[in-house]
C-alpha cells in the first residue's frame, strides 16, 4: 500500500504521525503540501527527511486538488496495490490507517471508509454535521453510510484513474466520490475506527458555511431545478387555460412543457458531468420515472388523506418530500 497525506499548514502532529507509521510499516508515504507557505517549510523538510515523498502546490488549491496530485503521482511513480488517504492532524491512528490500507489491498473494486463511531467527547458541530450529511446522503442515494465526512479512505489501484477524473477541488470532492461511486459500480465498505478529536478539532480547515454549500450543491441544484419547473408548470397552466378554456388540455400541455424543461436542466446542470448517457435512453427513463412518481403521488395521498384522515396540506407536503428524495436518487443512479 501507499499512504497519501494531504496537508495544509500542518504542525508537529504530521511529523509524529509519520514517525509512528515508520515504526510500523515500510510502505511508501506521499505528502502533498497544499500551498502552506514558508512558515511550514520545516515541517515538510522533516517529512522528507523521514523518507516521505513531498509534493508541493505553490498556492492553496484545496484538499480535493491535493488528493488528485497524490493520486497522479502514485499512478506514474509508485507500483502500489492500494492507496490509503489520511489527514495530517493526528485524528487517525497509525493502526487504523494500516487497517484501512490492508482492507483496500484486498478489495478488487471499491473504496474502504474508516468509519468513526462518534463515541466519547466529540465536538457538537462535528457530530451534528456528520449526522446531517449522512442522513441527506442516505436519503438521496439509498445507500446508508455512517461517516460520510471521514478523511481516512482506502482505494485499490484500479480506481486511481477514475479518482483523478471526479470533479471537485476542495472538501466537496470527497462527497462527490461517495455520490459517484455507486453509479460507476464501485462498492463502498465501512471499517470501524477510533474517534479522535484533538483540542475540539481546532486544526480543521473545514469552512462550515462555504464548504457545506459545496457538499450539498448537487442536491441544492436539483431542488432549484424542481422549483423552477414547478413555477413554469403553474404559469403555463394559467396561460394555456386563458387561451384555450380547456382545463384538461391546459394541464397536459403545461406538464409536458415543464417536464421537458426540468429534464433539460437536470441533464445539463444538475447531473451534467455524467451526461454520457444516450439522450434517447435517458428521456425514456426520465418519463418512466415521471409516470411512476405520478402514480406514487396519487397512491400515497389516497392512503394518507382518504384512508388515514391526514389533512390534505400536510399529507401533500410529506408525500412531495419523500418523492423528491426518491426522484433525486433514481435520476442520479439510473436516468443520466
Amino acid at each position: 500500500m501507499t499512504v497519501l497525506i494531504p496537508a495544509y499548514e500542518p504542525d508537529s502532529r504530521l511529523v509524529e504521525l509519520i514517525a509512528n507509521l515508520r515504526r510500523m510499516t515500510d510502505a511508501p508515504i506521499v505528502v502533498v503540501d497544499d500551498g502552506s507557505g514558508e512558515r511550514y517549510r520545516e515541517v515538510f523538510r522533516q517529512a522528507g527527511d523521514a523518507g516521505c515523498t513531498v509534493l508541493t502546490h505553490g498556492t492553496n488549491r484545496g484538499k480535493g486538488s491535493a488528493l488528485k496530485t497524490g493520486f497522479r503521482y502514485i499512478l506514474e511513480h509508485v507500483p502500489s496495490a492500494a492507496v490509503v488517504c489520511a489527514d495530517s492532524d493526528g485524528q487517525h491512528t497509525p493502526q487504523d490507517i494500516l487497517a484501512v490500507g490492508r482492507a483496500s489491498e484486498a478489495a478488487e473494486s471499491g473504496m474502504v471508509l474508516g468509519s468513526r463511531q462518534f463515541t466519547g467527547r466529540v465536538p457538537l458541530r462535528s457530530r451534528f454535521g456528520n449526522r446531517l450529511t449522512s442522513r441527506v446522503y442516505g436519503a438521496a442515494t439509498g445507500t446508508p453510510i455512517g461517516d460520510t465526512q471521514t478523511g481516512l479512505r482506502g482505494y485499490p489501484r484500479s480506481m486511481l484513474r477514475w479518482l483523478c477524473q471526479v470533479p471537485g477541488e476542495r472538501f466537496e470532492y470527497e462527497m462527490n466520490l461517495l455520490l459517484e461511486a455507486p453509479v460507476q459500480g464501485y462498492a463502498i465498505r465501512e471499517l470501524p475506527i477510533e474517534t479522535v478529536y484533538l483540542n475540539g478539532n481546532e486544526s480543521s480547515h473545514f469552512r462550515p458555511v462555504a464548504d457545506s454549500l459545496k457538499i450539498y450543491l448537487p442536491i441544492l441544484k436539483f431542488c432549484a431545478a424542481s422549483l423552477v419547473s414547478g413555477a413554469l408548470d403553474f404559469l403555463l397552466l394559467l396561460l394555456l387555460q386563458a387561451l384555450t378554456s380547456n382545463l384538461l388540455l391546459s394541464v397536459v400541455l403545461a406538464r409536458a412543457g415543464s417536464s421537458a424543461a426540468n429534464y433539460a436542466v437536470n441533464r445539463k446542470l444538475v447531473f451534467g458531468r455524467r451526461s454520457g448517457t444516450a439522450l434517447g435512453r435517458s428521456v425514456r427513463r426520465y418519463y418512466a420515472l415521471a409516470a411512476l412518481i405520478l402514480g406514487l403521488n396519487y397512491g400515497l395521498l389516497s392512503v394518507l388523506h382518504t384512508g388515514l384522515g391526514v389533512p390534505l396540506i400536510p399529507a401533500k407536503l410529506a408525500v412531495e418530500g419523500l418523492l423528491f428524495l426518491l426522484s433525486f436518487g433514481v435520476q442520479r443512479r439510473f436516468v443520466y
